[in-house]
């Protein structure tokens, strides 16, 4: 009896096994903090496991143009994931995941707390924005600028996407930059200033379930799980909106 019962268990860890399935999913920089917090609350309820691969939105958008094996796309804008459905790379639309926030940021050299006057500070001599052509937040960083009733005097510094644009301030290679508050969140440190909304175009990131991922049952899964409450309340806790 007690044989049985160990090989019905056996038997019972090995289908589950079979069935377990790996997603990759491309996630842009911006949220690759959450997308990981999300990830791991996925692997340990539903069994299958989720590999994160970040990036900026446009070079991501290349890498799957390119035959990049990613079964699932979170952008930071709706642009490209819509690009890429009508493209042929998805069998579906995508959908809002969630809608980030701008905002100015300092680790501690520059007070940015009083707002767009600070630029005129200074005190900012260097300032780091997100490639404006390849980061959707750089383009919002970039619309914010032009939109100065004064030109800022200092250095711009573009960062590759909006990580490595973090970093910069983080480091103090830049004396301020424009992030997401999503990576603020967790980093104490310094002064910020919510970015009003009417300044940018709304930052409304896109999931894309890819043809790459239609047999795939960890990635489907993982795709609804995204629209779960369990989800949206990770997603919040790290600054974003969901609809």
């Amino acid at each position: 009896m007690k044989a049985r019962a160990a090989l019905l268990i056996l038997l019972i860890s090995f289908s589950g096994a079979l069935l377990a399935g790996t997603a990759r999913i491309a996630v842009a920089s911006n949220f690759t903090s959450t997308a990981q917090a999300l990830a791991n609350l996925f692997n340990q309820t539903s069994g299958h496991n989720v590999q994160v691969s970040s990036g900026s939105t446009g070079k991501l958008y290349i890498q799957i143009r390119h035959g990049a094996p990613f079964d699932l796309l979170l952008a930071a804008d709706m642009e490209r994931p819509q690009r890429l459905y009508k493209e042929g790379f998805a069998d579906s639309e995508p959908f809002i995941y969630a809608t980030g926030q701008l905002v100015l940021w300092s680790r501690d050299l520059a007070d940015v707390s009083t707002g767009l006057d600070a630029l005129k500070s200074p005190a900012i001599k260097r300032l780091a924005i997100a490639n404006p052509k390849t980061a959707p937040y750089g383009t919002a960083a970039r619309q914010v600028l032009d939109s100065l009733p004064f030109e800022f005097a200092g250095t711009l510094v573009t960062g590759d996407n909006i990580a490595q644009t973090y970093q910069f301030a983080a480091s103090g290679n830049a004396n301020a930059a424009f992030v997401a508050s999503a990576q603020i969140v967790l980093d104490q440190r310094g002064y910020t200033w919510s970015v009003p909304q009417s300044l940018y175009s709304p930052l409304h990131q896109g999931a894309l379930l890819l043809i790459h991922g239609n047999e795939n049952q960890a990635a489907h899964a993982f795709y609804r799980f995204l629209r779960s409450d369990q989800a949206r309340s990770v997603i919040q806790n790290y600054g974003y909106t969901t609809e």
